[in-house]
Formats: structure tokens, C-alpha cells, sequence
């Protein structure tokens, strides 16, 4: 196998485990978004808008883990990071949350401005700040078992979650 192949393969199967979480937390947030806006006439989010999310999100989790600024406290306890990593990636996400509602106003009124000023005053609040406190709970899950897994390495979560626990045992 080549050396490009052989980074392909790496790429691939590092990109997999972000794109699965997040998938299932985008699915999740939809089906929400969904219960919450029945009979408002609000548009919800397509299965191909959460796949594409997905992957996006899988993506740009994998490229942020590279940078120093995410990875301060490789050292201290997992807390640290998985605080630290929380709060960046919460705020993240919050920041993606707003302007997907943005650009739906954006090209309905044509202006940046407009469709602000617009989503300020139709914005269901109580709808953002629930999706909000899902995504929050999802994310710090994400970066808990991410965490501990860059620890105990990818093995031992893999003999963790799937071998069957009375096997080893005499």
C-alpha cells in the first residue's frame, strides 16, 4: 500500500467515530426541532442537511484537535481539557446554531442586516435555548469518551465497550 493510501485509510478511520457521534446528535436535534415547530410552518433541518452536518463537524473536530490553542492541558487531569474543550466547541457549535437560523432570514430579506435584526425579533427563545442545553450535554459526552480514549488509547475503549465482561474473568 502506498504512503497516500496508507494516510487515506488513516484519515478515513479517525474521521468515522466524530461523524457517527455527531450524526446521531445532529438526528437528535433535529427530531426535537422538529416536535418543537409542528404546525408553526417553520422549516426543519433535511436527513441530508444532518448527514452534511455530520461530516462537517466530524471534519472540523479532527482539524481542531491538531491545533495547540484546543489541546491546552495535555497533562493535568482529563477535567481540564474536557472542560476547556467543552466550552470552546459549545460555543462553536452556539455561533453554527445562530447562523443557520441566520441565513434562512438572510435570503428571505437579501441583507445581512435585515435578516439580524429580523431573526432577533421572530427568534423562538425558549426553542434556541433548549436546543442549546441538548447540544451542550451532547457535546461534553463527545469530548468525556474522546478524552478518555486519547488516555487509556483505542484499544482498551474498544476491549471496554464490546468484549463481552465476563470473558477475562476466571
Amino acid at each position: 500500500m502506498s504512503k497516500l493510501s496508507e494516510k487515506i485509510k488513516e484519515e478515513f478511520l479517525a474521521l468515522i467515530p466524530p461523524t457517527i457521534f455527531f450524526l446521531i446528535t445532529l438526528s437528535i436535534v433535529a427530531i426535537v426541532r422538529v416536535l418543537m415547530l409542528k404546525g408553526t410552518g417553520i422549516a426543519v433541518s433535511t436527513p441530508v442537511q444532518v448527514a452534511l452536518g455530520a461530516l462537517i463537524l466530524g471534519k472540523a473536530v479532527l482539524l481542531a484537535d491538531m491545533l495547540p490553542l484546543i489541546n491546552r492541558y495535555p497533562d493535568k487531569p482529563l477535567m481540564y481539557n474536557v472542560g476547556w474543550k467543552t466550552a470552546i466547541y459549545v460555543v462553536v457549535a452556539t455561533l453554527l446554531h445562530y447562523l443557520e437560523r441566520l441565513v434562512d432570514f438572510w435570503r428571505a430579506t437579501g441583507s445581512f442586516a435585515a435578516a439580524n435584526e429580523r431573526l432577533l425579533a421572530e427568534m423562538i427563545w425558549p426553542h434556541f435555548w433548549a436546543i442549546e442545553i441538548i447540544l451542550v450535554v451532547l457535546i461534553f459526552n463527545y469530548v468525556v469518551m474522546h478524552e478518555l480514549s486519547r488516555v487509556v488509547g483505542p484499544a482498551t475503549m474498544r476491549e471496554i465497550f464490546f468484549r463481552n465482561p465476563h470473558a477475562a474473568r476466571p
